[in-house]
């Protein structure tokens, strides 16, 4: 069957200019389509798109990542992706691409929020609705995992969240300039960091009130909203989510092997032993081992209706 392949590729990529040169080259010479990046928005996006003929139409493809599309970094690099046919979802994936290939900036989304147009804002929007949602008297929770958290506006949000009572769980692998624990102003807030084998990369925003979560390729910092071309894209299947919420979140919280704590004074302290808990957790273990078990026991386990077929059910 006849295949065409178009790519986007971002130039500016530290430390992989050239062997992103290289690589567009090559794919070139197999008869891919290569476009590069334009203006003065780094494109930080990752996202595929696959349009298939099926015997009932045309159907689309979409898969969006926290992570490169880079086998070295695959192998070192923990991320999160997801693959659907959700229709809006695969829509706005393909108006991203059309955007790029006409080398605007892409608008106007359905489902997914895009960075530097809308991604700050709404996430400003979503941390009030947690506010007001604590001030009222509804169940409110953040949570975040991200590479970097240094965008003051965000961080001044988080702390009225705190002071409205909204239990902020934040996970941050590097830069924090948020500071957690200082009463009256942060108390509510608990900053994890974790290292361990594979570096940690991925990025979601949970808000509990409003019960939306999102996957994304942007860290909390001005660079990331307002200098480069991000995407977040929202978890809309049940037992994906349900995974994330009861099993992904506890485990980078509760690691008590590779994960540090950000105190009130600044620094990283390894974690103690609570609530008569006998044994240290290792987040990146529990992944691993998930992985090879097919996920038994969690939301995204599929058992057979019996021995002899090879359908699953939920």
């Amino acid at each position: 069957s006849k295949k065409e392949i178009s790519v986007i590729i971002e130039l500016r990529a530290r430390f992989d200019e050239i062997n992103n040169l290289i690589l567009a080259e090559e794919m070139r010479n197999s008869g891919v389509t290569v476009r590069f990046g334009f203006g003065n928005l780094k494109l930080h996006a990752k996202a595929a798109l696959i349009t298939r003929e099926e015997e009932d139409g045309t159907r689309l493809y979409a898969h969006l990542s926290t992570g490169n599309y880079n086998a070295a970094t695959a192998n070192e690099y923990e991320d999160l992706g997801l693959i659907t046919a959700h229709p809006e979802i695969c829509a706005d994936v393909r108006q991203f691409f059309d955007a790029l290939y006409a080398r605007q900036e892409p608008r106007a989304f359905r489902k997914l929020l895009i960075a530097p147009q809308f991604l700050a804002r709404k996430l400003l929007a979503e941390i009030k609705e947690e506010t007001e949602a604590a001030r009222k008297g509804i169940p409110a929770r953040i949570f975040a995992k991200v590479n970097a958290l240094i965008d003051e506006k965000i961080i001044a949000a988080l702390y009225e969240a705190s002071k409205a009572g909204v239990q902020v769980d934040l996970v941050v692998r590097g830069a924090c300039s948020l500071i957690p624990q200082l009463p009256g102003v942060s108390e509510n807030i608990r900053v994890v960091s974790i290292i361990d084998r594979f570096l940690e990369h991925s990025r979601i925003y949970y808000f509990e009130s409003t019960a939306r979560m999102y996957f994304s390729s942007a860290d909390w910092m001005p660079r990331n909203f307002f200098s480069r071309l991000e995407i977040a894209f929202p978890i809309l299947d049940e037992r994906v989510f349900a995974y994330l919420k009861t099993v992904v979140f506890p485990a980078y919280l509760n690691d008590l092997s590779k994960g540090r704590e950000l105190t009130s004074t600044g620094k990283w302290e390894r974690r103690l032993l609570t609530n008569g808990a006998n044994k240290v957790e290792r987040a990146q273990s529990l992944f691993m081992h998930l992985a090879e078990k097919d996920y038994r026991g969690t939301p995204l386990e599929w058992k057979k209706i019996d021995s002899t077929q090879s359908t699953y059910i939920k």
